[in-house]
């Protein structure tokens, strides 16, 4: 791990990375996850982390940061805090109790389905999208898809991990979405 005099010789992004824990063969053999609880668990990173984001969107302002179950919840909701706009959350099915609208995606070995309440946004609102890491994209997608049954514009995907070897990010792109992610790695 950087000290905090090497700090100042790294790019954000680079003691970012570092930070990120590869847990290997998990949730399955030959799975290489990529854990950011280190992120969150060090002040200093986590503050770093924070304020790439809050330096991106600061002059582009969104009017809400949503964010998707479960850890997107944790980096949007303080970076909504940051910008002094609103947070929402997009859930798994069935954690919402009000009314909702929902969109259902697929997954590896599945499907899976994420709710918004029908009152988060409204028409015309502009919406941050954010999420801690993209893989195949179908969450990412299936949140931009229930914002727009609303009526917002989601302005951007966001995240800090991004996959590129299982497509996510270019199926998002291909659909129109623009990205920003703090570091790609290779593999899965």
């Amino acid at each position: 791990m950087t000290s905090a005099t090497d700090l100042l010789s790294l790019r954000p992004q680079d003691y970012i990375r570092e930070h990120i824990r590869t847990v290997p063969d998990w949730p399955a053999a030959g799975v290489q996850f990529r854990d950011i609880t280190p992120l969150l668990q060090n002040p200093r990173v986590f503050r770093v982390l924070i304020d790439q984001f809050v330096h991106r969107y600061f002059d582009m302002r969104p009017d809400v940061v949503a964010g998707l179950d479960a850890r997107g919840f944790i980096i949007g909701s303080v970076l909504a805090y940051e910008l002094n706009v609103g947070f929402v959350p997009i859930r798994k099915k069935g954690k919402l109790p009000f009314t909702t609208v929902e969109e259902t995606y697929e997954l590896e070995y599945g499907s899976a389905t994420v709710e918004l309440h029908t009152d988060a946004v409204k028409p015309g609102d502009r919406v941050l999208l954010i999420d801690d890491l993209i893989a195949t994209g179908g969450t990412m997608m299936a949140g931009k898809r229930l914002l727009e049954k609303l009526g917002a514009t989601v302005i951007e995907g966001a995240a800090i991990v991004d996959l590129p070897e299982l497509g996510g990010s270019a199926k998002l792109h291909a659909a129109g979405l623009p990205l920003y992610t703090l570091v790609d790695f290779e593999g899965h």
